[in-house]
């Protein structure tokens, strides 16, 4: 029986119990104010994003009992984040692990009232499955762009796997992030997290959530090669 399968504690039921509406109730007053930044410059939404990033880290502390631990060091220089996705903890944690990350994310993300608006305006870029080489330089152009608009380079994250996938899982990559990897022109650098056991359930459990950034795979790789390194680098800690 993995961890994903074992039944609730009590204290994981009450802790949950407490964090859903403290957590989703103060993030509705958030994306509110989110929407008054709009006639501001992007960099106030920025901010108010990491804000809310920053309190939901302090309730997966403080309430779900879940401790981040951080191994090894980001590069001080443009580059191309591939990281694992196991559950949403990773997905709203991004703007505290690094700073004012440019996410490739799905376009179905995009048809969610306000949060696609607020979505463009931080600087995601749509995913477009099965796109073409011209939607692809596109989709990198707009990477570029919105990551040098900030004054210093952001770095560029993507989900390699498409989508969110069980702990104990490892598909392939999708055929897109080749695609990325080799037009963004920038090496990779890959990022495990094991947060599935923890945080992708109904009820939540407490413990320790790791991420372990790997070592930059330089450019230029052939697809075979990129991927089977960046494939093992993110399935480091399952």
């Amino acid at each position: 029986m993995t961890t994903t399968d074992r039944s609730p504690r009590m204290a994981d039921v009450l802790r949950s119990l407490v964090f859903y509406p403290v957590f989703y109730g103060t993030s509705a007053v958030l994306i509110t104010l989110n929407l008054l930044s709009l006639p501001f410059p992007p960099v106030v939404l920025r901010t108010m994003v990491r804000v809310w990033c920053t309190w939901h880290r302090w309730c997966c502390r403080h309430i779900l009992g879940i401790r981040v631990v951080v191994e090894g060091r980001m590069p001080d220089h443009p580059v191309l984040v591939a990281m694992r996705h196991e559950s949403f903890f990773e997905a709203i944690d991004l703007p505290v692990l690094l700073p004012s990350p440019v996410i490739f994310a799905k376009q179905e993300l995009f048809a969610i009232p306000v949060w696609g608006l607020l979505g463009r305006r931080y600087g995601l870029i749509v995913v477009q499955r099965d796109a073409g080489a011209r939607a692809l330089r596109s989709m990198i152009t707009a990477a570029r762009n919105n990551a040098l608009a900030a004054g210093r380079p952001r770095p560029l994250v993507i989900f390699p796997e498409g989508t969110r996938v069980a702990h104990d899982a490892a598909p392939p990559l999708q055929a897109g992030f080749a695609g990325i990897y080799k037009m963004a022109g920038l090496p990779v650098v890959p990022i495990a997290v094991d947060s599935g056991p923890l945080y992708q359930r109904r009820w939540k459990r407490a413990g320790v959530i790791r991420y372990r950034i790997g070592e930059p795979i330089a450019h230029g790789l052939p697809r075979a090669d990129i991927e089977a390194r960046v494939t093992a680098a993110i399935n480091a800690l399952h």
